[in-house]
């Protein structure tokens, strides 16, 4: 497919570099660069989401991690510190 593209110049000049880099064609490394991005995008998307599991840590009944320097005073006494 012929397209017209209109690049801003700080990417036709990283494609130029890596034209030169790779020593392959402007065609060639403008079609493979659109398509792993193309394909990095699509992977993300089917990423599942990263999801935390709530677990009980065994808080004895009375206690809670609201203040931790309250916490700490319970548990080991006044010179906790």
């Amino acid at each position: 497919m012929r397209t017209t593209l209109t690049l801003e110049e700080d990417v036709a000049a990283k494609l130029e570099l890596e034209v030169r880099r790779s020593g392959r064609p402007f065609k060639q490394v403008v079609n493979d660069l659109l398509r792993s991005a193309l394909r990095a995008r699509r992977e993300r998307e089917l990423r599942r989401p990263f999801r935390v599991e709530p677990r009980d840590l065994g808080l004895r009944p009375g206690l809670g991690y609201d203040s931790v320097g309250d916490l700490l005073e319970q548990l080991e006494g006044p010179l906790h510190r």
